[in-house]
């Protein structure tokens, strides 16, 4: 049951803040952002459109390791431009699949073109926990005979 709820719900229960930056922004400038905001990974929006994400992974593989300086390397070229995106129905456990299958922590969950949410593996990793607590909870009562 868990399992098959929707990341909807999950994108209910959370904060609704995605952050995102422009492609012609830098790298620089987005990994300030991401400093600044706590976060892993920035949306790249242009026109209100998804164009690709910006990970700590790409900054590690296409901008240090390819010893492109920062300040002068756009978010355009270094991104991942291919993003994977969930639906509003995709199941709790099919995000966790593809996430686990493709090694992605951060996924944007999209309603056609319009961007809902991003869903991290941390998110879900939240959602399970306390999904598994509640239930937990009830048997307890359940067995205890408090259950109403």
């Amino acid at each position: 049951m868990l399992m098959n709820t929707p990341v909807s719900a999950l994108l209910s229960e959370k904060a609704s803040t995605v952050f995102s930056i422009s492609s012609s922004a830098t790298a620089l400038e987005a990994v300030h952002e991401m400093n600044r905001h706590r976060v892993g990974c920035m949306l790249v929006i242009d026109d209100e459109k998804l164009v690709g994400i910006f990970t700590e992974r790409d900054v590690l593989q296409r901008v240090v390791a390819e010893g492109l300086l920062p300040e002068s390397t756009t978010v355009s070229s270094v991104m991942t431009s291919d993003v994977e995106t969930l639906s509003p129905n995709t199941t709790i456990k099919k995000a966790m699949e593809a996430m686990t299958e493709r090694r992605h922590r951060h996924l944007p969950v999209l309603d056609g073109e319009r961007l809902l949410g991003l869903v991290s593996i941390g998110d879900i990793t939240r959602w399970i926990s306390q999904a598994n607590e509640q239930e937990a909870s009830t048997l307890r009562s359940y067995i205890t005979g408090s259950y109403t």
